[in-house]
Protein backbone atom coordinates (compact mmCIF):
# COMPACT_ATOMS: atom_id res chain seq x y z
CA UNK A 1 0.00 0.00 0.00
CA UNK A 2 1.11 2.95 -1.07
CA UNK A 3 -0.30 6.16 1.45
CA UNK A 4 -0.55 10.34 0.94
CA UNK A 5 -0.64 12.12 3.86
CA UNK A 6 -2.13 15.82 3.99
CA UNK A 7 -4.49 14.23 0.48
CA UNK A 8 -6.76 17.16 -0.42
CA UNK A 9 -4.11 20.04 -2.00
CA UNK A 10 -3.48 19.92 -5.60
CA UNK A 11 -0.34 18.33 -5.43
CA UNK A 12 -1.42 15.25 -3.63
CA UNK A 13 -4.84 15.31 -5.98
CA UNK A 14 -2.28 14.45 -9.21
CA UNK A 15 -0.06 12.62 -6.97
CA UNK A 16 -3.28 10.04 -6.47
CA UNK A 17 -3.94 10.13 -10.08
CA UNK A 18 -0.21 9.50 -11.40
CA UNK A 19 -0.21 6.37 -8.89
CA UNK A 20 -3.11 4.54 -9.79
CA UNK A 21 -2.39 5.06 -13.09
CA UNK A 22 1.31 4.12 -13.19
CA UNK A 23 2.22 2.29 -9.68
CA UNK A 24 -0.20 0.84 -7.57
CA UNK A 25 -3.89 0.32 -7.45
CA UNK A 26 -3.76 0.13 -3.48
CA UNK A 27 -3.38 3.69 -2.27
CA UNK A 28 -4.73 5.24 0.99
CA UNK A 29 -5.50 9.19 1.11
CA UNK A 30 -5.02 10.70 4.31
CA UNK A 31 -6.80 13.69 5.58
CA UNK A 32 -8.94 15.36 8.24
CA UNK A 33 -11.26 14.90 4.96
CA UNK A 34 -9.95 12.86 2.39
CA UNK A 35 -12.09 13.02 -0.87
CA UNK A 36 -11.33 10.30 -3.50
CA UNK A 37 -9.45 10.92 -6.57
CA UNK A 38 -9.80 7.35 -7.97
CA UNK A 39 -12.59 4.97 -7.78
CA UNK A 40 -10.90 2.28 -5.41
CA UNK A 41 -8.83 4.41 -3.11
CA UNK A 42 -9.11 3.69 0.33
CA UNK A 43 -9.76 7.16 2.60
CA UNK A 44 -8.78 7.22 6.35
CA UNK A 45 -9.57 10.38 8.24
CA UNK A 46 -6.61 11.78 10.59
CA UNK A 47 -5.34 14.59 12.33
CA UNK A 48 -1.35 14.63 11.78
CA UNK A 49 -1.17 17.04 14.92
CA UNK A 50 -2.17 13.44 17.06
CA UNK A 51 0.10 10.93 16.76
CA UNK A 52 -2.02 8.15 17.34
CA UNK A 53 -4.19 8.65 14.71
CA UNK A 54 -1.10 8.98 12.30
CA UNK A 55 0.34 6.22 13.26
CA UNK A 56 -2.86 4.47 12.54
CA UNK A 57 -3.27 5.72 9.21
CA UNK A 58 0.44 4.79 8.26
CA UNK A 59 0.30 0.86 9.59
CA UNK A 60 0.53 -1.20 6.96
CA UNK A 61 2.08 0.98 3.77
CA UNK A 62 4.87 0.59 1.91
CA UNK A 63 5.66 3.86 1.09
CA UNK A 64 4.07 7.45 2.55
CA UNK A 65 4.55 10.79 1.11
CA UNK A 66 4.42 13.71 3.33
CA UNK A 67 1.91 16.64 1.20
CA UNK A 68 0.66 18.25 4.06
CA UNK A 69 0.01 21.77 3.50
CA UNK A 70 -1.20 24.86 6.05
CA UNK A 71 -2.86 28.44 4.92
CA UNK A 72 0.20 30.77 4.87
CA UNK A 73 0.04 31.73 8.96
CA UNK A 74 3.33 32.34 10.38
CA UNK A 75 2.58 30.98 13.70
CA UNK A 76 0.28 28.70 12.30
CA UNK A 77 2.97 26.73 10.68
CA UNK A 78 5.58 27.27 13.42
CA UNK A 79 2.68 25.81 15.98
CA UNK A 80 1.53 22.38 13.67
CA UNK A 81 4.45 21.86 10.65
CA UNK A 82 7.00 20.59 12.96
CA UNK A 83 4.53 18.51 14.99
CA UNK A 84 3.01 17.27 12.03
CA UNK A 85 6.40 16.01 10.24
CA UNK A 86 7.37 14.51 13.60
CA UNK A 87 4.06 12.80 14.09
CA UNK A 88 4.83 11.41 10.48
CA UNK A 89 8.31 10.12 11.00
CA UNK A 90 7.31 8.08 13.83
CA UNK A 91 4.39 6.53 12.06
CA UNK A 92 6.54 5.48 9.29
CA UNK A 93 9.52 3.91 11.53
CA UNK A 94 6.99 1.90 13.37
CA UNK A 95 5.60 0.86 9.98
CA UNK A 96 8.61 0.10 8.75
CA UNK A 97 7.72 2.46 5.60
CA UNK A 98 9.66 4.52 2.95
CA UNK A 99 9.00 8.06 3.49
CA UNK A 100 9.18 10.39 0.29
CA UNK A 101 9.00 14.63 1.51
CA UNK A 102 7.72 16.66 -0.22
CA UNK A 103 9.25 20.43 0.26
CA UNK A 104 9.37 23.73 -1.00
CA UNK A 105 12.30 26.29 -1.51
CA UNK A 106 11.51 28.65 1.24
CA UNK A 107 14.72 28.21 3.27
CA UNK A 108 16.99 28.77 0.39
CA UNK A 109 18.92 32.24 -0.24
CA UNK A 110 16.59 34.98 -2.17
CA UNK A 111 19.23 35.44 -4.55
CA UNK A 112 20.08 34.97 -8.23
CA UNK A 113 22.46 31.66 -7.48
CA UNK A 114 21.83 29.20 -8.72
CA UNK A 115 19.78 26.55 -6.62
CA UNK A 116 20.98 22.91 -6.91
CA UNK A 117 20.49 20.08 -3.68
CA UNK A 118 23.76 20.94 -2.43
CA UNK A 119 22.49 25.09 -1.57
CA UNK A 120 23.00 25.50 1.96
CA UNK A 121 20.18 26.86 3.68
CA UNK A 122 20.10 30.56 4.69
CA UNK A 123 15.90 31.19 5.20
CA UNK A 124 14.68 34.83 5.01
CA UNK A 125 11.51 35.46 7.46
CA UNK A 126 9.38 32.60 10.01
CA UNK A 127 7.96 30.92 7.18
CA UNK A 128 11.34 29.73 5.54
CA UNK A 129 12.80 28.93 9.08
CA UNK A 130 9.94 26.93 9.84
CA UNK A 131 10.69 24.69 6.08
CA UNK A 132 14.98 24.62 6.65
CA UNK A 133 13.57 23.02 10.22
CA UNK A 134 11.63 21.11 8.88
CA UNK A 135 13.95 19.92 6.34
CA UNK A 136 16.75 18.97 8.16
CA UNK A 137 14.59 17.08 10.58
CA UNK A 138 14.26 14.85 7.95
CA UNK A 139 17.77 15.28 6.85
CA UNK A 140 18.55 13.99 10.35
CA UNK A 141 15.97 10.67 9.61
CA UNK A 142 18.05 10.21 6.18
CA UNK A 143 21.32 10.45 8.16
CA UNK A 144 19.72 7.93 10.73
CA UNK A 145 19.03 5.18 8.48
CA UNK A 146 16.50 3.18 10.29
CA UNK A 147 14.00 3.78 7.50
CA UNK A 148 14.19 5.03 3.66
CA UNK A 149 14.07 8.46 3.05
CA UNK A 150 14.11 11.62 0.55
CA UNK A 151 13.43 14.37 -0.12
CA UNK A 152 11.85 16.10 -3.41
CA UNK A 153 12.25 20.01 -3.57
CA UNK A 154 9.73 22.17 -5.93
CA UNK A 155 9.91 26.16 -6.60
CA UNK A 156 6.81 27.83 -7.13
CA UNK A 157 3.54 25.94 -8.85
CA UNK A 158 1.38 27.11 -11.84
CA UNK A 159 -0.80 24.62 -13.15
CA UNK A 160 -4.41 23.60 -13.51
CA UNK A 161 -7.11 23.18 -11.27
CA UNK A 162 -7.04 24.56 -7.78
CA UNK A 163 -3.20 25.32 -8.25
CA UNK A 164 -2.26 27.75 -5.54
CA UNK A 165 0.58 30.61 -6.54
CA UNK A 166 1.76 33.80 -6.66
CA UNK A 167 2.00 33.38 -10.35
CA UNK A 168 -1.53 31.21 -10.97
CA UNK A 169 -3.58 33.86 -8.77
CA UNK A 170 -1.77 37.32 -10.23
CA UNK A 171 -1.67 36.18 -13.94
CA UNK A 172 -3.32 33.28 -15.15
CA UNK A 173 -6.47 33.18 -13.07
CA UNK A 174 -7.12 37.23 -14.01
CA UNK A 175 -6.65 35.98 -17.36
CA UNK A 176 -9.59 33.15 -16.83
CA UNK A 177 -11.52 36.03 -15.43
CA UNK A 178 -10.70 38.34 -18.83
CA UNK A 179 -8.84 40.78 -15.74
CA UNK A 180 -5.68 42.63 -16.65
CA UNK A 181 -3.03 40.31 -15.22
CA UNK A 182 -0.68 41.60 -12.24
CA UNK A 183 2.76 41.15 -12.09
CA UNK A 184 4.61 40.72 -8.52
CA UNK A 185 7.98 43.23 -7.70
CA UNK A 186 9.53 43.13 -11.76
CA UNK A 187 8.56 42.02 -14.56
CA UNK A 188 12.39 41.58 -16.23
CA UNK A 189 13.59 38.32 -14.05
CA UNK A 190 13.86 35.24 -14.78
CA UNK A 191 11.39 32.48 -13.00
CA UNK A 192 11.79 29.37 -12.62
CA UNK A 193 8.03 27.49 -12.45
CA UNK A 194 6.82 23.90 -11.94
CA UNK A 195 4.19 22.72 -13.55
CA UNK A 196 2.44 21.23 -10.89
CA UNK A 197 1.21 18.00 -12.91
CA UNK A 198 5.41 17.32 -13.75
CA UNK A 199 5.78 18.00 -9.53
CA UNK A 200 3.49 14.93 -8.92
CA UNK A 201 4.41 12.66 -11.31
CA UNK A 202 8.08 13.48 -10.52
CA UNK A 203 7.15 12.72 -6.54
CA UNK A 204 5.29 9.49 -7.68
CA UNK A 205 8.79 8.40 -9.93
CA UNK A 206 11.02 9.08 -7.24
CA UNK A 207 8.86 7.18 -4.93
CA UNK A 208 9.07 4.22 -6.38
CA UNK A 209 12.42 3.95 -7.10
CA UNK A 210 14.73 2.23 -4.70
CA UNK A 211 17.63 3.99 -5.33
CA UNK A 212 16.24 7.58 -5.23
CA UNK A 213 16.46 7.02 -1.52
CA UNK A 214 18.85 8.75 0.81
CA UNK A 215 18.87 11.72 -1.31
CA UNK A 216 17.88 14.89 -1.91
CA UNK A 217 15.85 15.71 -5.37
CA UNK A 218 15.06 18.59 -7.18
CA UNK A 219 11.67 17.87 -8.90
CA UNK A 220 11.90 18.37 -13.05
CA UNK A 221 11.34 21.98 -14.13
CA UNK A 222 11.74 23.50 -17.97
CA UNK A 223 15.08 25.32 -17.92
CA UNK A 224 13.52 28.19 -20.41
CA UNK A 225 12.97 30.23 -17.40
CA UNK A 226 10.62 33.48 -19.06
CA UNK A 227 10.58 36.56 -17.20
CA UNK A 228 6.97 37.58 -16.22
CA UNK A 229 6.69 39.80 -19.55
CA UNK A 230 7.53 36.78 -21.33
CA UNK A 231 5.39 34.52 -19.29
CA UNK A 232 2.31 37.24 -19.72
CA UNK A 233 2.97 37.90 -23.21
CA UNK A 234 2.75 33.92 -23.64
CA UNK A 235 -0.05 33.30 -21.41
CA UNK A 236 -2.43 36.36 -22.87
CA UNK A 237 -1.69 35.30 -26.80
CA UNK A 238 -2.53 31.62 -26.10
CA UNK A 239 -5.79 32.72 -24.13
CA UNK A 240 -6.91 35.34 -26.75
CA UNK A 241 -5.73 38.49 -24.71
CA UNK A 242 -4.06 41.57 -25.42
CA UNK A 243 -0.88 41.28 -24.12
CA UNK A 244 -1.16 43.87 -21.37
CA UNK A 245 -0.58 43.84 -17.31
CA UNK A 246 0.76 46.11 -14.34
CA UNK A 247 3.74 45.50 -12.01
CA UNK A 248 3.07 46.11 -8.29
CA UNK A 249 5.93 47.40 -6.60
CA UNK A 250 7.11 46.65 -3.54
CA UNK A 251 5.85 49.48 -1.75
CA UNK A 252 2.49 49.10 -2.74
CA UNK A 253 2.52 45.94 -1.32
CA UNK A 254 4.38 46.83 2.13
CA UNK A 255 1.24 49.72 2.48
CA UNK A 256 -1.12 46.42 1.81
CA UNK A 257 0.19 44.44 4.53
CA UNK A 258 -0.63 46.76 7.02
CA UNK A 259 -4.70 46.22 6.25
CA UNK A 260 -4.46 42.64 4.95
CA UNK A 261 -3.18 39.72 6.83
CA UNK A 262 -2.66 37.25 3.71
CA UNK A 263 -0.61 40.16 2.28
CA UNK A 264 1.60 40.43 5.09
CA UNK A 265 2.01 36.79 5.49
CA UNK A 266 3.82 36.46 1.85
CA UNK A 267 6.20 39.48 2.42
CA UNK A 268 8.92 37.59 3.58
CA UNK A 269 8.79 36.14 0.35
CA UNK A 270 9.19 39.44 -2.04
CA UNK A 271 12.54 39.79 -1.94
CA UNK A 272 13.06 36.52 -4.49
CA UNK A 273 10.79 38.59 -7.12
CA UNK A 274 13.37 41.33 -7.43
CA UNK A 275 16.34 38.82 -8.95
CA UNK A 276 16.71 35.72 -11.22
CA UNK A 277 14.58 32.58 -9.81
CA UNK A 278 17.20 29.66 -10.77
CA UNK A 279 16.44 26.26 -9.95
CA UNK A 280 18.36 23.46 -11.09
CA UNK A 281 17.23 20.20 -11.86
CA UNK A 282 19.50 18.89 -14.27
CA UNK A 283 20.34 15.88 -11.48
CA UNK A 284 16.62 14.37 -12.12
CA UNK A 285 17.19 15.06 -15.55
CA UNK A 286 19.74 13.05 -15.68
CA UNK A 287 18.84 10.02 -13.55
CA UNK A 288 15.28 10.12 -15.54
CA UNK A 289 16.01 10.48 -18.95
CA UNK A 290 12.35 9.62 -20.17
CA UNK A 291 10.40 11.92 -18.04
CA UNK A 292 8.80 14.66 -20.23
CA UNK A 293 8.90 17.68 -19.11
CA UNK A 294 5.99 20.09 -19.98
CA UNK A 295 7.23 23.57 -21.48
CA UNK A 296 4.88 26.69 -20.46
CA UNK A 297 3.43 27.25 -23.49
CA UNK A 298 2.30 23.39 -23.18
CA UNK A 299 1.36 24.22 -20.10
CA UNK A 300 -0.53 27.08 -20.42
CA UNK A 301 -2.04 25.99 -23.46
CA UNK A 302 -3.54 22.89 -21.26
CA UNK A 303 -4.92 25.90 -18.34
CA UNK A 304 -6.73 27.10 -21.51
CA UNK A 305 -8.38 24.21 -22.21
CA UNK A 306 -9.51 23.26 -19.07
CA UNK A 307 -11.11 26.72 -18.83
CA UNK A 308 -12.55 26.17 -21.69
CA UNK A 309 -13.76 22.53 -21.14
CA UNK A 310 -11.57 20.58 -23.57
Amino acid sequence: MQTILGANGQIATELARTLHQHHTDDLRLVSRNPRKVNEDDTLMTANLLDAGQTTDAVKGSRIVYFTAGLPPDSTLWEEQFPAMLKNALQACRMAGASFAYFDNTYMYPQNSQIQTEETLFAPAGRKGRVRAAMASMVLEEMARGDIPVLIARAPEFYGPGKTQSFTNALIIERLKAGRRPLVPIRDDTRRTLIWTPDASRGLATLGNTPDAYGQTWHLPCCDDRPTYRTFVTMASRIFGRTPSYSVIGRWPLSIAGIFSKKVREIRELLPRYEQDNLFDSTKFKRHFPAFSVTTYEEGQELIRKECRGG
